[in-house]
């Protein structure tokens, strides 16, 4: 599919250099047009059948008609272009980046990897293009630039150009890729043009530009639309500032999760499951995900709706139901979707809500943070090792810098991608989990007065010795840093829409509240018999084991990483990890009942000691 999409803007862009007034002008180059288009026809003859798959077939037997009548330039480009998009309509390939892409990157990539064939500047003069046959394109020459969208030259870079030097950077991670395919892209266009096509963008006159269409359009085709002088300076200014074709409307990204579930649709309908799925996942990851902790803020309940609708359209998927059923849950998340978007488009949020919202989040994300460290810092004082706190101390004291570098870069740098956050959460709630089951088994068999006084005389003193204050350091930074990044994309999604001194107030108030219970967590610590005190202990660290095995399951989930076993009318408390997916359950069980029968062999453990 996305061979046979290549060719045909290959031809779009290079049949200009075969005909000129009906003639030929290049033989060689005329050749190798007659033979794309004659291999394009083929592979679509050979696609599985749909329903476009007469029309793209009669297509594409006209473009080949054309090429042999010698067409003018013009028409064989809109023919090509046509049947290209024709053919993505019908047998869908995922076309956007996750994010804007990062022009810097791609500066930096281009005189790593392109500099030394193509030139420092783009012009195909680098000292590697010496003898080369065919010689490397010249990215300035603004005729050929005109006719070549960033996706085309991102597919270029991703698979490389047979018969020529240009080698596949498939190897490369996705982002980069987009980030060369944007630096490239721009070279034909001067910098001083920018500035004109930035004040053409604010002014709003010539329409909206979003990430698909940033990608797709070529400047050819945005000149036929808004002039050559006007196409020129967006094109100068957008391939230089990507960001500025991501709408900063909530219900953009929304446009976008219609978009992709219109595409895994297609997909679907086509006989690709595969296509269809990565599809969908994308529709949530990066149309819903953006804009959920707003509308979770705003209307909790409709965000839940969503987020169940999407992860049905995903099982269904999985489960190779009928296409009509499936689009039946479709057409239902579009108009979850235009409630979302009532939603969303009101200005602002009220100062009671920012303010509850704020308090709520940093409440629910920083008490468990504050149970665990509170819980070590009590076993250290109790164990008498208070020289081991400086390792507790700097680990979450760095998981709040870290979370503060997080804060900017989201803000500022980069954007952090539904993916990326779900593997985050995901995978940190995963390992805190796990570590959690060992240590509240282990704190479990030393309620003991006994079984701890002989621990800490013949252990313990040895075993805080050897390193372990790194596992203590690196176990705080991972609970703490979960909770933060967690934290900093909800604060960051309702700083904006609301009551700035709403938000602040509610945040402060949270953590006087966080203070005030870590300060009773650590004063009643204290007064509690040793044996009481890790009885209380492994209790509430297995609690948050099962806590945070719920919240693993369900952010790996939404990442695509785990499948998704909707349970009907199931019970959701986000509050204590509890999702209503059969995973997520059986997850929680599972651990809950690991950390009974660890319960109750260090029971036994410690009577035989006692016997």
């Amino acid at each position: 599919m996305a061979t046979t999409w290549r060719l045909l803007d290959y031809i779009a862009v290079d049949y200009r250099e075969a005909v000129e007034d009906g003639a030929i002008v290049n033989q060689l180059e005329y050749d190798e047009m007659l033979e794309f288009s004659a291999t394009a026809a083929a592979a679509i003859e050979a696609l599985p059948a749909t329903e476009g798959s007469s029309e793209l077939t009669a297509q594409a037997s006209r473009l080949q008609d054309s090429i042999g009548d010698k067409a003018a330039p013009d028409a064989i480009a809109l023919q090509a272009r046509a049947l290209a998009a024709l053919l993505v309509q019908h047998y869908p390939i995922p076309l956007l980046p996750t994010a804007p892409p990062h022009f810097g990157r791609g500066r930096e990539l281009y005189a790593q990897l392109c500099a030394s064939c193509h030139g420092p500047a783009g012009a195909g003069d680098g000292p590697a293009s010496a003898g080369l046959d065919p010689p490397p394109i010249d990215f300035t020459d603004e005729a050929r630039a005109r006719e070549r969208s960033v996706f085309a030259l991102y597919q270029v870079i991703d698979q490389g150009l047979e018969g020529t030097s240009m080698i596949s950077y498939a190897g490369l991670p996705v982002e980069d890729r987009w980030a060369l395919a944007t630096y490239v892209g721009a070279l034909a266009f001067p910098e001083d043009r920018a500035d004109r096509g930035r004040r053409l963008l604010e002014g709003g006159t010539l329409g909206a530009f979003d990430l698909d269409r940033y990608v797709s359009e070529t400047p050819a085709a945005l000149a036929q639309k808004i002039g050559e002088e006007n196409a020129e300076a967006i094109v100068a200014y957008l391939r230089r500032n990507p960001t500025a074709a991501q709408a900063e409307e909530p219900g953009s990204s929304l446009a976008t999760a219609r978009g992709l579930l219109r595409q895994s649709m297609d997909a679907y309908r086509g006989g690709d499951a595969k296509a269809a799925k990565d599809l969908a996942l994308s529709a949530y990851l990066d149309g819903f995900e953006p804009v959920e902790p707003l509308l979770s803020a705003r209307d909790k309940p409709l965000m839940v709706k969503i987020e169940a609708a999407m992860a049905r359209v995903r099982t269904g998927i999985a489960a190779s139901v009928g296409a009509d059923e499936l689009q039946v849950q479709v057409d239902a998340l579009d108009g979850l979707f235009t409630e979302a978007e009532q939603v969303l488009s009101q200005q602002q949020t009220s100062a009671l809500a920012s303010f509850a919202a704020a308090f709520t989040i940093l409440l629910r994300e920083g008490l468990e943070a504050l149970l665990i460290v509170v819980a070590i810092i009590a076993l250290l004082r109790k164990a008498g090792r208070t020289e081991m706190l400086p390792w507790v101390h700097v680990g979450w004291t760095t998981a709040l810098m870290a979370g503060l570098v997080t804060w900017i870069l989201a803000t500022w740098a980069v954007t952090i991608s539904g993916a990326s956050r779900e593997l985050t959460e995901g995978f940190g709630s995963l390992l805190a989990a796990v570590v959690l089951v060992w240590v509240g088994i282990w704190m479990h068999g030393k309620s003991h007065a006994d079984a701890w006084q002989h621990y800490v005389r013949e252990k313990l003193s040895h075993a805080l010795s050897r390193k372990s204050g790194v596992f203590l350091l690196g176990l705080v930074f991972i609970v703490v840093y979960r909770e933060v990044f967690e934290t900093i994309l909800f604060f960051a999604a309702i700083w904006n829409q609301g009551s700035k001194g709403s938000v602040i107030a509610g945040g402060v108030t949270a953590a006087l509240v966080l203070v005030v219970v870590g300060w009773a967590m650590m004063r009643y610590s204290r007064r509690l018999p040793i044996g009481q005190f890790f009885r209380f202990s492994s209790i509430l660290l297995s609690v948050l084991a099962v806590v945070l095995i719920g919240k693993a399951v369900s952010a790996l989930q939404e990442a695509g990483y785990l499948p998704v076993t909707w349970l009907e009318h199931g019970l959701r408390v986000e509050l204590f990890g509890i999702y209503p997916t059969l995973e997520g359950v059986a997850a929680q069980l599972g651990v809950a009942a690991i950390l009974a029968a660890g319960f109750v062999l260090s029971n036994r453990s410690a009577g035989k000691a006692h016997a």
